[in-house]
């Protein structure tokens, strides 16, 4: 959960959300079980690297990483339905809405390494030093 702590604001809850939303709930956590269980040891270290390298588009021993992640964040919603604890000061009936970076990141197939990436190349003009204007708080 390291990366949990920085990037944009609105991408800070996205992360722990996720793993609340599968590790607190019985059902979520049988499901999560369910898509890795028959992996050997060769498929997930590939997936591990696949992850590093290609980011969504990644895949190793048949497995492709937007089908998981896909999988993964619906899972995870689910999960924090059942948990049913307000979000939002009491104002949402649950955390899903934590989920909906995740949620915008699969739907684009973009990730936030390819929008920086994509900002470097692009406005930014190789400059580095923008990232911290544009993604501080």
């Amino acid at each position: 959960m390291r990366g949990a702590d920085g990037g944009p604001w609105r991408r800070l809850c996205a992360l722990p959300a996720l793993w609340v939303g599968l590790c607190y709930d019985q059902a979520a956590l049988d499901a999560a079980w369910d898509i890795a269980k028959g992996w050997d040891a060769e498929t997930r270290d590939g997936l591990r690297v696949a992850a590093s390298v290609d980011g969504l588009a990644g895949e190793a021993g048949g497995v492709k990483l937007a089908q998981i992640a896909q999988e993964v964040v619906a899972i995870a919603e689910a999960g924090l339905k059942a948990r049913a604890r307000p979000g939002a000061g009491g104002m949402l009936p649950d955390e899903t809405h934590f989920l909906n970076a995740l949620k915008e990141t699969l739907e684009t197939g973009q990730t936030p390494a390819d929008e920086l990436l994509a900002r470097y190349h692009g406005d930014w003009q190789g400059d580095l030093s923008r990232i911290y204007a544009d993604y501080s708080y």
